[in-house]
């Protein structure tokens, strides 16, 4: 079966208040060096993968931010990864990228290199909200890198929004969500902002400087960005997920339909063989691995079929069409109604969930409370 693979470039030129993700202050050299052992874990892999698992349907790029990393060095890792491994003619090929961190430069030698998909982190429209955020850029800038992508040839971009900051006012968010769309973006992702322990914005709430954002508020603008959106033509495909006809991010629904996937790079995850694992974070001892000719892998779990139907029910009721039964049982030799029968009756009545067309999928009701319908299958 082809893989999904995804590339973590550990690498900011400052790292966001909000985020908790494995990430070091960019340095050339270690960006170099970065780069080699990359190129080592690739080519150990083409040594332990079948021929039909080094097929790529998908590639995405994330982070960190790739984009601070020089356009020489990303397209050696683009080209790598067409070495070691079997671009499939239909390749789905991502790269994340920050505003302030391109230029048209860069993003040419990004398209030539195969890349057919970017996605921008815009985050906010709001110059205090953005220093909040510990953002490196300004709007003015994300406008200009739209400009710069669509020169490049770029004819698939997706732009990343934050709602529910502190601070933040609905008209706010609508008129941020205004602007992006002037934008004309193939796909728009809103996200919660998530308060993550051991963060400066954790610190700074812990301390009083920041109130966080009242979840009555936080549900509105998630309402909001639904109805803006969709009336304006984008599909509302998965819960934070927004694309016009065709430009779903396929990379995304490998992960939502619980499919196989390869991760490189200091603290990338994998699933693979009924197996999750993931990689050291430590740039060092992820370096010294590899150079040793071992995969840099700091943990495994084994995921047994009861695990394994949990995830995919949901995983697949992030999406809208949800779970499908059919295939369900195709995978699993089991109905999901046998295997969930009481949870299922339960989460009927109570108006979160529904089957309908063959599919298990979340209720407009159930929609914002998915993260109490997902725990009954955790």
């Amino acid at each position: 079966m082809a893989l999904s693979l995804y590339i973590h470039v550990p690498f900011c030129l400052r790292k966001c208040h909000y985020c908790d993700f494995v990430s070091y202050p960019y340095d050339p050299e270690a960006a170099g060096r970065y780069r080699e052992a990359l190129l080592q874990e690739m080519a150990l892999y083409r040594e332990r993968l079948t021929p039909e698992e080094r097929r790529l349907k998908t590639v995405f790029i994330g982070g960190g931010t790739p984009t601070c990393l020089p356009a020489s060095t990303l397209e050696d890792i683009l080209r790598a990864s067409r070495r070691y491994f079997h671009w499939l003619p239909e390749v789905e090929v991502t790269v994340e990228a920050n505003p302030g961190t391109v230029d048209g430069e860069k993003l040419a030698v990004l398209r030539r290199a195969g890349v057919n998909r970017l996605s921008l982190g815009v985050q906010a429209c709001q110059e205090h909200l953005l220093k909040l955020l510990g953002r490196i850029h300004t709007f003015e800038q994300a406008v200009e890198a739209v400009k710069l992508a669509r020169r490049a040839g770029f004819d698939n971009l997706g732009v990343d929004l934050i709602f529910g900051i502190p601070g933040q006012t609905q008209d706010q968010w609508r008129s941020c969500l205004e602007k992006v769309l002037e934008l004309h973006p193939e796909h728009i992702s809103t996200y919660s902002l998530m308060i993550e322990e051991g963060t400066p914005l954790a610190e700074a709430v812990d301390e009083g400087r920041v109130t966080p954002c009242d979840e009555e508020l936080e549900l509105a603008m998630y309402r909001q960005a639904i109805h803006t959106l969709t009336a304006r033509g984008y599909e509302h495909y998965e819960i934070s997920s927004f694309a016009r006809p065709g430009y779903r991010c396929r990379h995304n629904l490998t992960c939502w339909q619980n499919r196989t996937y390869l991760g490189l790079g200091p603290a990338a995850h994998s699933y693979r063989g009924n197996v999750r694992y993931y990689n050291v974070g430590s740039l060092p001892e992820y370096r010294a691995r590899v150079r040793k000719g071992e995969l840099p892998v700091e943990g495994r779990e084994q995921i047994t079929p009861s695990i394994a139907m949990g995830e995919t029910v949901f995983l697949g009721l992030r999406l809208l069409e949800g779970v499908d039964l059919e295939a369900f049982a195709s995978r699993f030799g089991r109905r999901l109604e046998d295997v969930y029968g009481e949870r299922l009756e339960r989460l009927c009545r109570q108006g979160l969930v529904e089957i309908s067309s063959g599919h298990l999928r979340l209720t407009g009701r159930g929609l914002p409370l998915a993260n109490r319908v997902f725990a009954e299958f955790v």
